[in-house]
């Protein structure tokens, strides 16, 4: 009776401490989710004010630069709801108006207009690295969230299920070539 009783224990202690490492590897994962987003959201307002400074520099023609200034200020300003479309027009304005070379070298050769071209670039190359690292982190913590005993105890507790940001932030071909 008392072997059994013992074996019983160590058995519970074991799984309880199984237990405590999921969740604290859950709770690792959410803190990486959250850092990994506060990166990305750096990046996108980066790139957003980037791209406004570009559009009221005057190096570019005013139809470009009307293009440029309202998808940057409607990825600024947008909720968190419209956020991920907001930031998709703003990547397709980019590649709009960086869609041939010849715009990228009248924006160089203006004056200003190569820090400024340099700056744009390391700015939406860095976006698509922000935002796979924060999907990564997602999917590693709603890989864990979707075993069984993560969800029987509870182990997530009330933290929201991690929404990837998917959004298209392919940068304009001849910006990010000319600026390499």
């Amino acid at each position: 009776m008392t072997a059994t009783l013992i074996w019983i224990l160590v058995a519970l202690a074991a799984t309880g401490l199984y237990l405590s490492w999921t969740a604290g590897r859950l709770d690792r994962l959410h803190a990486r989710i959250d850092a990994a987003r506060a990166a990305l959201d750096a990046q996108l307002l980066r790139r957003a004010s980037v791209t406004q400074e570009l559009a009221t520099s005057g190096v570019l023609d005013p139809a470009a630069s009307i293009v440029l200034y309202e998808a940057a200020h409607a990825a600024r300003q947008a909720e968190e709801e419209q956020r991920e479309v907001a930031e998709s027009e703003l990547s397709q304005a980019l590649r709009a108006v960086f869609a041939e070379a010849q715009q990228v070298d009248a924006v160089r050769e203006a004056p200003g207009g190569e820090e400024a071209a340099r700056e744009l670039a390391e700015a939406v190359r860095r976006v698509p690295m922000a935002r796979r690292f924060h999907n990564d982190a997602v999917g590693a913590a709603r890989r864990l969230r979707e075993h069984r005993k993560v969800r029987w105890f509870r182990l997530a507790g009330h933290a929201p299920f991690p929404m990837a940001f998917e959004m298209d932030d392919e940068p304009p071909a001849a910006l990010v070539n000319r600026a390499a």
